[in-house]
């Protein structure tokens, strides 16, 4: 390869490299296929194909997808294959092409032809799994959008006025099980299409509809659009069957007329008042279909009630710790436990999500995490002067705490006040919701690890902005969601088994230590085995547990389970 052709060759794969290796942009496709026809031409190649197959399986069964990088219109012979495998399993292979009557490639041809196909098939897998993780994280297995789909969609739209003139809905369909059993699951299948494309239909561009799971949907739509909306979900006759064969559904919902000028700080916001008000539909007593505003009254007056009897509680000790075992799946070892907030007033327990969600609108949130926070370092101490075994314990924080200044010193405060070493200590933060408390949990999570503490993502997965946020901020632990675990007799193949193995490689791969919560069948604990997921949360080692029982099953150290 002469002088001029080597130097045309390395100013075209510059550009090539530049062009392929640019993150935070949309590729220039034309420029890029235009340079790989230049490319080619200068190497004698008449064709190059290349295929993308999502996991081995699609590969055996040559259903990938098939994209020309260029062709010339002269039939040639396969000359070079280049196979690329991720370590999520995807797989994408390269093919070049030349004709007899053309000089063969050299050596040194053959190995600048080998570095430009290598450097295509690392860029057309990285934008192909950036499309599979999309789909995985956005939409079901049905083709549906999901609830982070809504999530999204909620936090996009979040200016004044963004929500001007529109309603939420939640709605499920009644019975529809019967549909099921009755005329068979592909029947089912179409009716739930049938019926979400018809909703989908009336909303049109101007808002969206997404499924929850099973017959359970959400949607934002126009105002204008309600009255027909609401008749649909009264009373549908929808197809379920191409040769004609039709059901009837009705739906019970929950609907919240999004105020003018509303911003959504939260998506739970919306998705706690629609929700709220369709368990109310379906109790049935104020009809099928029940507006939140029906019921705002009630709700502030029990909200009013909880932060009343908050500081009388606090400041008496009816806050208490109990603890849920954190186990080495390998081992079965106890090796840390999450702090969980139990409260008992007159003798009864007061349910979590009855005065969580209360004080978490507020900022007495605040002043209860650092009471667990103190209790926790208490026992701790008391492990360790009593010459007991110790474990490293997490403690949740409220997205609240984002707004003070001072978070992380009162925080190592409270730790050294009781002499406690930071390395047992673990703080769990939730996902945030805008830019600003993004750039301050950052912030935080820094902070406190330069002070050895450790940090956790709690909930990885339901919020809109996962992926982004352990990319950006520098974590200690994943802990995953247990949405994402597979259920006992699930396909390996389902959306579910896909996602989660997902997860679990990439957090490995960025040198996460990562944590399933919900684990409760033998069959989920090998399966976490088999993919090298070292942590385990969940019904099937232990419920939350008070201080004393917790105790006990330190000393015992590790559990014997039989299948």
């Amino acid at each position: 390869m002469n002088a001029e052709r080597e130097l045309q060759f390395y100013r075209l794969y510059e550009r090539l490299a530049s062009l392929t290796q640019a993150i935070n942009q949309e590729p220039d496709i034309p420029k890029i296929e235009a340079i790989l026809s230049e490319i080619a031409e200068l190497f004698r190649l008449s064709k190059g194909v290349t295929h993308f197959y999502k996991n081995p399986g699609e590969e055996q069964m040559g259903k990938g997808e098939v994209l020309c990088s260029y062709d010339n219109g002269r039939e040639g012979k396969p000359v070079h294959t280049v196979r690329f495998v991720t370590r999520l399993m995807s797989i994408t292979t390269m093919t070049v092409y030349m004709t007899d009557d053309v000089e063969p490639l050299s050596d040194e041809e053959m190995r600048r032809v080998d570095l430009s196909m290598r450097t295509i098939l690392a860029f057309i897998s990285r934008n192909r799994l950036q499309t599979i993780a999309e789909e995985l994280a956005f939409f079901d297995d049905m083709g549906f959008r999901n609830m982070r789909s809504f999530f999204r969609y909620l936090m996009w739209k979040n200016c004044p006025g963004d929500f001007n003139g529109k309603i939420a809905i939640n709605y499920n369909l009644r019975h529809f099980a019967l549909v099921n059993e009755e005329h068979g699951r592909a029947a089912g299948d179409m009716a739930l299409r049938s019926h979400y494309k018809h909703i989908e239909n009336i909303i049109g561009k101007t808002g969206m509809v997404a499924r929850l799971g099973g017959d359970a949907f959400v949607c934002i739509c126009n105002q204008t659009d309600l009255p027909e909306i609401l008749e649909y979900l009264n009373d549908a006759i929808v197809l379920a069957d191409p040769n004609g064969l039709t059901v009837r559904l009705s739906c019970c919902a929950g609907v919240f007329q999004i105020p003018d000028g509303y911003r959504v700080s939260n998506p739970n916001d919306i998705m706690g008042k629609i929700m709220h008000a369709y368990q109310i539909a379906k109790i049935g007593i104020q009809g099928n279909i029940v507006f939140y505003s029906d019921m705002l009254l009630t709700d502030k007056e029990r909200s009013k009630r909880i932060l009343k009897m908050f500081p009388e509680a606090l400041q008496s000790g009816e806050f208490h710790v109990f603890y849920q075992p954190k186990v080495n799946t390998e081992t079965n070892e106890i090796c840390g436990a999450e702090a969980l907030c139990r409260w008992f007033h007159d003798g009864k327990i007061i349910p979590p999500m009855d005065f969580i969600p209360v004080l978490e609108e507020t900022s007495e949130i605040c002043k209860l995490d650092f009471h667990m926070l103190d209790q926790v370092c208490t026992h701790i101490r008391k492990w360790l002067d009593e010459g007991k075994r110790a474990v490293r314990v997490s403690v949740n924080l409220s997205r609240r705490h984002m707004t003070n200044p001072t978070l992380v010193e009162t925080i190592i405060a409270i730790i050294d006040k009781h002499n406690v070493p930071h390395e047992y200590i673990e703080i769990e933060l939730t996902e945030t919701t805008t830019d600003v408390e993004f750039k301050d949990l950052k912030c935080v999570v820094k902070a406190l690890q330069e002070q050895h503490i450790c940090t956790s993502v709690d909930d990885f997965g339901m919020g809109y902005s996962s992926l982004n946020l352990i990319r950006v901020v520098p974590w200690d632990v994943l802990k995953v969601d247990r949405i994402f675990l597979p259920v006992d007799g699930e396909s390996g193949d389902s959306t579910r088994s896909v996602m989660f193995k997902h997860v679990i490689a990439m957090a490995k791969e960025i040198g996460l230590e990562c944590i399933v919560e919900g684990v409760e069948t033998q069959a989920q604990l090998r399966m976490l085995r088999s993919i090298g997921c070292e942590l385990a949360q969940g019904y099937l080692f232990d419920k939350p547990l008070p201080l004393e029982d917790f105790e006990k099953r330190l000393d015992m150290v590790r559990y014997t389970l039989t299948d």
